[in-house]
Protein backbone atom coordinates (compact mmCIF):
# COMPACT_ATOMS: atom_id res chain seq x y z
CA UNK A 1 0.00 0.00 0.00
CA UNK A 2 1.42 3.39 -1.00
CA UNK A 3 0.93 6.24 1.40
CA UNK A 4 1.16 9.98 0.83
CA UNK A 5 2.84 12.18 3.45
CA UNK A 6 3.05 15.95 3.52
CA UNK A 7 5.55 18.53 4.67
CA UNK A 8 4.31 22.04 5.34
CA UNK A 9 7.63 23.75 5.99
CA UNK A 10 10.15 24.63 3.28
CA UNK A 11 13.08 22.24 3.36
CA UNK A 12 16.17 23.96 4.68
CA UNK A 13 14.44 27.31 5.20
CA UNK A 14 15.63 29.32 8.15
CA UNK A 15 15.51 32.96 9.04
CA UNK A 16 18.81 34.39 7.97
CA UNK A 17 21.05 35.67 10.71
CA UNK A 18 22.06 39.29 10.62
CA UNK A 19 25.36 38.25 9.15
CA UNK A 20 26.72 41.72 8.49
CA UNK A 21 27.10 42.32 12.21
CA UNK A 22 29.21 39.18 12.56
CA UNK A 23 32.02 40.38 10.31
CA UNK A 24 34.29 43.43 10.60
CA UNK A 25 33.24 46.51 8.70
CA UNK A 26 34.67 47.25 5.30
CA UNK A 27 37.97 49.04 5.42
CA UNK A 28 39.42 47.20 8.45
CA UNK A 29 41.81 45.41 6.08
CA UNK A 30 42.69 45.79 2.45
CA UNK A 31 43.38 43.44 -0.43
CA UNK A 32 46.99 42.53 -1.01
CA UNK A 33 48.90 44.67 -3.48
CA UNK A 34 48.26 43.45 -6.97
CA UNK A 35 45.46 41.15 -5.87
CA UNK A 36 42.45 41.28 -8.22
CA UNK A 37 40.06 41.93 -5.35
CA UNK A 38 42.02 44.90 -4.02
CA UNK A 39 40.21 47.72 -5.84
CA UNK A 40 36.58 46.83 -5.11
CA UNK A 41 36.71 44.67 -2.00
CA UNK A 42 38.05 44.98 1.54
CA UNK A 43 39.58 41.90 3.15
CA UNK A 44 37.97 41.02 6.51
CA UNK A 45 39.20 37.45 7.15
CA UNK A 46 41.99 35.26 5.81
CA UNK A 47 43.50 31.83 6.48
CA UNK A 48 46.93 30.88 5.09
CA UNK A 49 47.41 27.63 7.06
CA UNK A 50 50.72 28.79 8.48
CA UNK A 51 49.95 27.49 11.97
CA UNK A 52 49.20 23.96 13.23
CA UNK A 53 45.57 22.83 13.27
CA UNK A 54 43.91 20.84 16.04
CA UNK A 55 41.30 19.17 13.86
CA UNK A 56 42.85 15.70 13.65
CA UNK A 57 43.49 15.59 17.40
CA UNK A 58 39.90 16.53 18.28
CA UNK A 59 37.74 13.70 19.66
CA UNK A 60 35.07 12.02 17.58
CA UNK A 61 31.44 12.54 18.55
CA UNK A 62 28.64 10.09 17.78
CA UNK A 63 25.91 11.81 15.79
CA UNK A 64 22.66 11.04 17.66
CA UNK A 65 20.64 11.67 14.47
CA UNK A 66 17.12 13.11 14.56
CA UNK A 67 15.95 16.71 15.03
CA UNK A 68 17.99 17.14 18.23
CA UNK A 69 21.28 16.37 16.51
CA UNK A 70 23.67 19.36 16.22
CA UNK A 71 24.00 18.32 12.56
CA UNK A 72 20.29 18.09 11.77
CA UNK A 73 19.20 20.00 8.67
CA UNK A 74 15.76 19.10 7.31
CA UNK A 75 13.57 16.32 5.91
CA UNK A 76 16.35 15.33 3.49
CA UNK A 77 18.87 14.81 6.29
CA UNK A 78 20.77 11.54 6.78
CA UNK A 79 17.82 9.96 8.60
CA UNK A 80 15.25 12.50 7.37
CA UNK A 81 11.52 12.07 7.11
CA UNK A 82 11.61 12.15 3.31
CA UNK A 83 13.70 8.97 3.08
CA UNK A 84 11.62 7.24 5.74
CA UNK A 85 8.35 7.97 3.99
CA UNK A 86 9.44 6.95 0.50
CA UNK A 87 11.29 3.86 1.76
CA UNK A 88 9.19 2.52 4.61
CA UNK A 89 10.76 0.50 7.48
CA UNK A 90 13.61 -0.71 5.28
CA UNK A 91 15.42 2.64 5.45
CA UNK A 92 15.27 2.73 9.25
CA UNK A 93 16.75 -0.78 9.37
CA UNK A 94 19.54 0.25 7.03
CA UNK A 95 20.34 3.37 9.05
CA UNK A 96 20.40 1.25 12.21
CA UNK A 97 23.16 -0.85 10.62
CA UNK A 98 25.70 1.99 10.89
CA UNK A 99 26.81 4.94 13.01
CA UNK A 100 28.07 8.35 11.94
CA UNK A 101 30.94 9.90 13.91
CA UNK A 102 31.76 13.60 13.55
CA UNK A 103 34.07 16.45 14.45
CA UNK A 104 33.23 20.16 14.39
CA UNK A 105 36.32 22.30 15.04
CA UNK A 106 36.69 26.07 14.69
CA UNK A 107 40.00 27.44 13.47
CA UNK A 108 41.54 30.55 11.96
CA UNK A 109 41.60 34.09 13.33
CA UNK A 110 38.84 34.40 15.93
CA UNK A 111 37.57 31.00 14.79
CA UNK A 112 36.09 32.37 11.56
CA UNK A 113 36.36 28.97 9.84
CA UNK A 114 35.02 25.56 10.89
CA UNK A 115 36.18 22.11 9.86
CA UNK A 116 33.40 19.53 9.57
CA UNK A 117 34.69 15.96 9.46
CA UNK A 118 32.54 12.82 9.41
CA UNK A 119 33.06 9.08 8.93
CA UNK A 120 30.84 6.01 8.96
CA UNK A 121 31.13 3.19 11.45
CA UNK A 122 29.62 0.44 9.34
CA UNK A 123 30.29 -2.41 11.76
CA UNK A 124 29.08 -0.39 14.76
CA UNK A 125 32.16 -1.18 16.82
CA UNK A 126 32.14 2.31 18.34
CA UNK A 127 34.79 3.94 16.19
CA UNK A 128 34.92 5.35 12.63
CA UNK A 129 36.08 3.00 9.90
CA UNK A 130 38.55 5.53 8.46
CA UNK A 131 40.49 8.58 9.58
CA UNK A 132 39.59 11.58 7.40
CA UNK A 133 40.91 14.94 8.49
CA UNK A 134 42.30 18.42 7.91
CA UNK A 135 45.88 19.26 8.86
CA UNK A 136 48.44 21.98 8.26
CA UNK A 137 51.17 20.89 5.85
CA UNK A 138 54.13 22.37 3.99
CA UNK A 139 54.79 22.31 0.28
CA UNK A 140 58.36 21.69 -0.96
CA UNK A 141 59.00 25.44 -1.08
CA UNK A 142 57.79 25.95 2.49
CA UNK A 143 54.32 27.27 1.59
CA UNK A 144 51.73 26.43 4.25
CA UNK A 145 48.57 24.65 3.08
CA UNK A 146 45.58 22.92 4.57
CA UNK A 147 45.61 19.27 3.59
CA UNK A 148 42.21 17.62 3.25
CA UNK A 149 42.68 13.88 3.64
CA UNK A 150 39.93 11.41 2.89
CA UNK A 151 41.40 7.91 2.60
CA UNK A 152 38.02 6.21 2.22
CA UNK A 153 34.80 7.00 0.38
CA UNK A 154 32.61 6.47 3.46
CA UNK A 155 33.61 9.81 4.98
CA UNK A 156 33.62 13.53 4.28
CA UNK A 157 35.66 16.65 5.07
CA UNK A 158 34.50 20.25 4.65
CA UNK A 159 35.76 23.73 5.40
CA UNK A 160 32.99 26.29 5.95
CA UNK A 161 32.58 29.71 7.60
CA UNK A 162 31.61 29.55 11.25
CA UNK A 163 28.97 32.26 10.75
CA UNK A 164 26.74 32.94 7.75
CA UNK A 165 28.22 35.17 5.09
CA UNK A 166 27.42 38.89 4.83
CA UNK A 167 24.75 40.21 2.42
CA UNK A 168 27.47 41.16 -0.09
CA UNK A 169 30.81 39.44 -0.22
CA UNK A 170 33.62 37.88 -2.20
CA UNK A 171 34.99 34.56 -0.93
CA UNK A 172 37.94 32.82 -2.54
CA UNK A 173 40.39 30.01 -2.06
CA UNK A 174 43.57 28.79 -3.72
CA UNK A 175 44.02 25.16 -4.78
CA UNK A 176 47.59 23.84 -4.51
CA UNK A 177 46.99 20.14 -5.05
CA UNK A 178 44.17 17.77 -6.00
CA UNK A 179 43.96 13.98 -6.02
CA UNK A 180 40.26 13.12 -6.05
CA UNK A 181 40.22 11.13 -9.28
CA UNK A 182 40.22 12.10 -12.92
CA UNK A 183 42.74 10.87 -15.46
CA UNK A 184 46.53 11.12 -15.18
CA UNK A 185 48.65 10.52 -18.29
CA UNK A 186 45.54 9.37 -20.15
CA UNK A 187 44.29 6.76 -17.70
CA UNK A 188 42.06 6.42 -14.63
CA UNK A 189 44.40 3.75 -13.21
CA UNK A 190 47.46 5.05 -11.37
CA UNK A 191 49.13 4.79 -7.94
CA UNK A 192 47.32 1.52 -7.30
CA UNK A 193 43.92 3.22 -7.55
CA UNK A 194 41.09 3.57 -10.02
CA UNK A 195 39.73 7.10 -10.47
CA UNK A 196 41.28 7.98 -7.12
CA UNK A 197 39.68 5.09 -5.22
CA UNK A 198 41.49 2.17 -3.64
CA UNK A 199 40.36 -1.01 -5.32
CA UNK A 200 38.79 -3.14 -2.58
CA UNK A 201 35.18 -4.16 -3.36
CA UNK A 202 31.85 -2.99 -1.91
CA UNK A 203 32.27 0.76 -2.33
CA UNK A 204 28.62 1.67 -2.83
CA UNK A 205 26.05 4.42 -2.26
CA UNK A 206 24.49 2.53 0.66
CA UNK A 207 22.18 3.53 2.31
CA UNK A 208 21.42 6.82 0.50
CA UNK A 209 20.01 7.06 -3.01
CA UNK A 210 17.70 9.65 -4.53
CA UNK A 211 14.99 6.99 -4.75
CA UNK A 212 15.30 5.96 -1.11
CA UNK A 213 16.20 2.51 0.19
CA UNK A 214 16.42 -0.18 -2.50
CA UNK A 215 14.26 -3.24 -1.75
CA UNK A 216 16.06 -6.56 -1.89
CA UNK A 217 19.51 -4.94 -1.96
CA UNK A 218 22.25 -5.30 0.63
CA UNK A 219 25.16 -2.93 1.11
CA UNK A 220 27.33 -4.48 -1.59
CA UNK A 221 24.38 -4.75 -4.00
CA UNK A 222 23.90 -0.98 -4.09
CA UNK A 223 25.37 0.93 -7.08
CA UNK A 224 29.17 1.14 -7.13
CA UNK A 225 30.59 4.67 -6.71
CA UNK A 226 34.13 4.31 -8.01
CA UNK A 227 33.34 5.62 -11.50
CA UNK A 228 32.28 8.90 -9.88
CA UNK A 229 34.78 10.96 -7.91
CA UNK A 230 34.89 14.69 -7.30
CA UNK A 231 35.61 17.73 -5.17
CA UNK A 232 33.83 20.97 -4.32
CA UNK A 233 36.31 23.76 -5.06
CA UNK A 234 33.90 26.41 -3.77
CA UNK A 235 30.11 26.26 -3.49
CA UNK A 236 27.43 28.30 -1.72
CA UNK A 237 24.73 26.46 0.26
CA UNK A 238 21.45 27.79 1.65
CA UNK A 239 21.88 27.00 5.35
CA UNK A 240 24.30 28.08 8.05
CA UNK A 241 26.02 24.87 9.18
CA UNK A 242 26.96 22.60 6.26
CA UNK A 243 28.57 19.25 7.09
CA UNK A 244 29.08 15.94 5.27
CA UNK A 245 25.86 13.98 4.77
CA UNK A 246 24.43 11.31 2.50
CA UNK A 247 24.82 12.26 -1.15
CA UNK A 248 21.25 13.27 -2.17
CA UNK A 249 20.56 15.95 0.45
CA UNK A 250 23.08 18.54 -0.74
CA UNK A 251 21.44 18.61 -4.18
CA UNK A 252 18.51 20.44 -2.58
CA UNK A 253 20.62 23.08 -0.84
CA UNK A 254 22.98 24.71 -3.37
CA UNK A 255 22.84 28.31 -4.61
CA UNK A 256 26.02 28.59 -6.68
CA UNK A 257 28.46 25.81 -7.56
CA UNK A 258 32.05 25.36 -8.66
CA UNK A 259 32.89 21.68 -8.37
CA UNK A 260 34.72 18.86 -10.06
CA UNK A 261 32.85 15.72 -11.03
CA UNK A 262 35.18 13.15 -12.51
CA UNK A 263 32.99 10.44 -14.00
CA UNK A 264 33.06 8.25 -17.08
CA UNK A 265 29.57 6.93 -16.34
CA UNK A 266 27.60 6.36 -19.55
CA UNK A 267 25.00 8.89 -18.39
CA UNK A 268 27.50 11.60 -19.32
CA UNK A 269 28.72 10.18 -22.63
CA UNK A 270 27.22 13.16 -24.50
CA UNK A 271 28.33 15.83 -22.02
CA UNK A 272 30.50 18.67 -23.29
CA UNK A 273 33.55 20.61 -22.14
CA UNK A 274 34.35 24.16 -23.20
CA UNK A 275 37.59 25.17 -24.85
CA UNK A 276 37.59 28.78 -23.71
CA UNK A 277 40.39 29.67 -26.12
CA UNK A 278 38.41 28.80 -29.26
CA UNK A 279 34.85 28.94 -27.90
CA UNK A 280 34.25 25.41 -29.15
CA UNK A 281 32.77 22.48 -27.23
CA UNK A 282 34.33 19.01 -27.22
CA UNK A 283 33.14 15.74 -25.70
CA UNK A 284 34.00 15.45 -22.02
CA UNK A 285 34.94 11.81 -22.73
CA UNK A 286 37.65 13.12 -25.06
CA UNK A 287 39.22 15.17 -22.26
CA UNK A 288 41.07 14.43 -19.05
CA UNK A 289 38.12 14.29 -16.61
CA UNK A 290 39.65 17.05 -14.47
CA UNK A 291 36.99 19.65 -15.14
CA UNK A 292 35.44 22.56 -13.30
CA UNK A 293 31.66 22.77 -13.45
CA UNK A 294 30.37 26.31 -12.86
CA UNK A 295 26.64 25.91 -12.22
CA UNK A 296 23.68 28.04 -11.18
CA UNK A 297 20.91 25.85 -9.70
CA UNK A 298 17.53 26.88 -11.12
CA UNK A 299 14.76 27.72 -8.70
CA UNK A 300 12.05 27.12 -11.28
CA UNK A 301 13.02 23.73 -12.69
CA UNK A 302 13.83 20.37 -11.12
CA UNK A 303 15.29 17.12 -12.38
CA UNK A 304 12.22 14.94 -12.07
CA UNK A 305 13.27 11.79 -13.91
CA UNK A 306 16.66 11.46 -12.27
CA UNK A 307 15.88 11.98 -8.63
CA UNK A 308 12.27 12.76 -7.79
CA UNK A 309 12.54 16.55 -7.64
CA UNK A 310 15.26 16.43 -5.00
CA UNK A 311 17.77 18.15 -7.29
CA UNK A 312 17.43 21.44 -9.18
CA UNK A 313 18.12 21.68 -12.86
CA UNK A 314 21.27 23.68 -13.73
CA UNK A 315 21.90 26.76 -15.83
CA UNK A 316 25.44 27.10 -17.12
CA UNK A 317 27.27 30.14 -18.47
CA UNK A 318 30.63 29.65 -20.15
CA UNK A 319 33.00 31.02 -22.75
CA UNK A 320 31.28 28.61 -25.17
CA UNK A 321 27.78 29.95 -24.53
CA UNK A 322 24.92 29.50 -22.07
CA UNK A 323 22.89 26.33 -21.63
CA UNK A 324 20.19 24.88 -19.43
CA UNK A 325 20.90 21.24 -18.74
CA UNK A 326 17.34 20.14 -19.49
CA UNK A 327 17.93 20.74 -23.22
CA UNK A 328 20.52 19.63 -25.81
CA UNK A 329 23.14 22.23 -26.74
CA UNK A 330 26.02 22.90 -29.07
CA UNK A 331 26.18 22.47 -32.87
CA UNK A 332 23.27 20.33 -33.98
CA UNK A 333 22.22 19.80 -30.38
CA UNK A 334 24.79 17.01 -30.11
CA UNK A 335 25.63 17.61 -26.43
CA UNK A 336 23.57 16.87 -23.32
CA UNK A 337 24.23 17.14 -19.59
CA UNK A 338 26.98 19.18 -17.99
CA UNK A 339 28.84 21.80 -19.96
CA UNK A 340 32.16 21.85 -18.12
CA UNK A 341 33.77 25.30 -18.08
CA UNK A 342 37.46 24.32 -18.15
CA UNK A 343 39.87 21.52 -17.29
CA UNK A 344 42.54 21.68 -14.60
CA UNK A 345 46.07 20.43 -15.09
CA UNK A 346 46.81 18.71 -11.75
CA UNK A 347 50.35 17.83 -12.84
CA UNK A 348 51.28 21.53 -12.66
CA UNK A 349 50.47 21.74 -8.95
CA UNK A 350 51.83 22.89 -6.53
CA UNK A 351 54.24 25.02 -8.58
CA UNK A 352 51.16 26.49 -10.22
CA UNK A 353 47.86 27.19 -8.45
CA UNK A 354 44.18 27.75 -9.17
CA UNK A 355 42.09 30.43 -7.53
CA UNK A 356 38.31 30.03 -7.19
CA UNK A 357 36.06 32.90 -6.10
CA UNK A 358 32.34 33.56 -5.68
CA UNK A 359 30.87 37.03 -5.31
CA UNK A 360 27.42 38.05 -4.16
CA UNK A 361 26.55 41.68 -4.82
CA UNK A 362 23.24 43.52 -5.02
CA UNK A 363 22.36 41.94 -8.37
CA UNK A 364 23.35 38.27 -8.25
CA UNK A 365 26.22 35.80 -8.07
CA UNK A 366 29.52 35.77 -9.96
CA UNK A 367 31.65 32.64 -10.38
CA UNK A 368 35.35 33.14 -11.09
CA UNK A 369 38.22 30.74 -11.73
CA UNK A 370 41.84 31.56 -12.51
CA UNK A 371 44.79 29.38 -13.42
CA UNK A 372 46.65 27.48 -16.16
CA UNK A 373 43.69 25.63 -17.67
CA UNK A 374 44.02 23.04 -20.40
CA UNK A 375 44.01 24.63 -23.89
CA UNK A 376 43.98 28.25 -22.62
CA UNK A 377 47.05 28.52 -20.43
CA UNK A 378 46.89 31.06 -17.60
CA UNK A 379 43.54 32.82 -17.73
CA UNK A 380 40.63 34.08 -15.64
CA UNK A 381 37.07 33.06 -16.43
CA UNK A 382 34.11 34.94 -14.90
CA UNK A 383 30.37 34.46 -15.31
CA UNK A 384 27.51 36.35 -13.62
CA UNK A 385 23.87 35.37 -13.13
CA UNK A 386 21.31 37.78 -11.73
CA UNK A 387 19.15 36.61 -8.85
CA UNK A 388 16.32 36.45 -11.39
CA UNK A 389 17.37 36.54 -15.04
CA UNK A 390 14.97 36.23 -17.98
CA UNK A 391 12.42 34.89 -15.51
CA UNK A 392 14.86 32.24 -14.29
CA UNK A 393 15.76 32.44 -10.56
CA UNK A 394 18.79 31.16 -8.70
CA UNK A 395 17.51 28.70 -6.11
CA UNK A 396 16.93 30.18 -2.63
CA UNK A 397 18.94 33.30 -3.43
CA UNK A 398 17.23 35.44 -0.79
CA UNK A 399 19.06 35.93 2.50
CA UNK A 400 16.10 37.89 3.92
CA UNK A 401 12.31 37.63 3.43
CA UNK A 402 12.21 41.08 1.85
CA UNK A 403 14.40 39.99 -1.09
CA UNK A 404 11.77 37.55 -2.41
CA UNK A 405 8.00 37.68 -2.94
CA UNK A 406 7.14 33.97 -3.09
CA UNK A 407 6.54 33.78 -6.84
CA UNK A 408 8.63 30.62 -7.36
CA UNK A 409 7.11 28.57 -4.54
CA UNK A 410 5.86 25.20 -5.69
CA UNK A 411 4.75 21.79 -4.47
CA UNK A 412 7.29 19.00 -4.97
CA UNK A 413 6.48 15.30 -4.97
CA UNK A 414 9.16 12.77 -4.04
CA UNK A 415 8.36 9.12 -4.75
CA UNK A 416 10.04 5.94 -3.62
CA UNK A 417 9.41 2.22 -3.45
CA UNK A 418 7.22 2.41 -0.34
CA UNK A 419 5.45 5.76 -0.52
CA UNK A 420 5.45 9.45 -1.34
CA UNK A 421 6.77 12.49 0.47
CA UNK A 422 5.42 15.92 -0.47
CA UNK A 423 7.10 19.24 0.07
CA UNK A 424 4.08 21.52 0.04
CA UNK A 425 6.13 24.72 -0.06
CA UNK A 426 9.61 24.51 -1.52
CA UNK A 427 10.25 28.28 -1.49
CA UNK A 428 7.44 30.15 0.28
CA UNK A 429 6.94 33.85 0.74
CA UNK A 430 8.50 34.94 4.04
CA UNK A 431 11.34 32.41 3.80
CA UNK A 432 15.02 33.29 4.05
CA UNK A 433 18.21 31.33 3.38
CA UNK A 434 21.64 32.36 4.70
CA UNK A 435 24.71 31.90 2.52
CA UNK A 436 27.50 29.57 3.63
CA UNK A 437 30.37 28.27 1.52
CA UNK A 438 31.91 24.81 1.43
CA UNK A 439 35.30 23.54 0.27
CA UNK A 440 35.96 19.79 0.16
CA UNK A 441 33.75 16.70 0.04
CA UNK A 442 30.20 16.91 1.46
CA UNK A 443 29.27 13.26 0.75
CA UNK A 444 29.31 10.39 3.25
CA UNK A 445 28.88 7.76 0.54
CA UNK A 446 30.91 9.18 -2.37
CA UNK A 447 34.39 10.56 -3.19
CA UNK A 448 37.84 9.62 -1.98
CA UNK A 449 41.21 11.36 -2.15
CA UNK A 450 43.18 14.35 -0.90
CA UNK A 451 43.63 18.02 -1.70
CA UNK A 452 45.75 20.97 -0.61
CA UNK A 453 44.00 24.31 -0.17
CA UNK A 454 45.42 27.69 0.74
CA UNK A 455 44.66 31.35 1.23
CA UNK A 456 40.93 31.27 2.01
CA UNK A 457 39.77 34.88 2.01
CA UNK A 458 36.55 36.74 2.74
CA UNK A 459 35.94 40.27 1.46
CA UNK A 460 33.13 42.78 1.81
CA UNK A 461 32.55 45.79 -0.48
CA UNK A 462 34.72 48.83 0.17
CA UNK A 463 31.81 51.01 -0.79
CA UNK A 464 28.04 50.59 -0.77
CA UNK A 465 26.31 49.83 -4.03
CA UNK A 466 25.84 46.84 -6.34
Amino acid sequence: MRRCWKATAAAGAATAAVASAAWPAAGTASGAAGHPAGERWALVAQEGFDRPLRVDAAPWRLDPQGPRSPWHVDAFDDDGEAWKKISGPLFARQMASLNVFRKRVEFGSRGWLTAEVAALDKDRDGRPDSRPGLSAARLPGGQGVGRISEPSWDAGVLIRPTRPLPPRYRVEMTLRGIDFGGKRHGTFDYNGRHNGYTTEPCKTRYPWTFQGALPGKGRCDYPDVTRENGFYYLTILDYATPAPHGNPGIHYRRKAIMDGYYSDDDRWKNAGTCDAKTGRIYRTFDGTFNGVNALFPRGDLFREAANNNISNEYYIKSACGNVSMDKPYGPGGRFQGHLTSAELRPELLPKAAYRFAIERDGTGYTLEMSGPFLHTGQTTLRVHHAFVEDGRPIWHYNQTPGEYDGRFDRRLVHKGPAGTYITEHSWPKGSAYPDSFIIGDPHLNYYEGSASVDDIRLYVPKHQGP
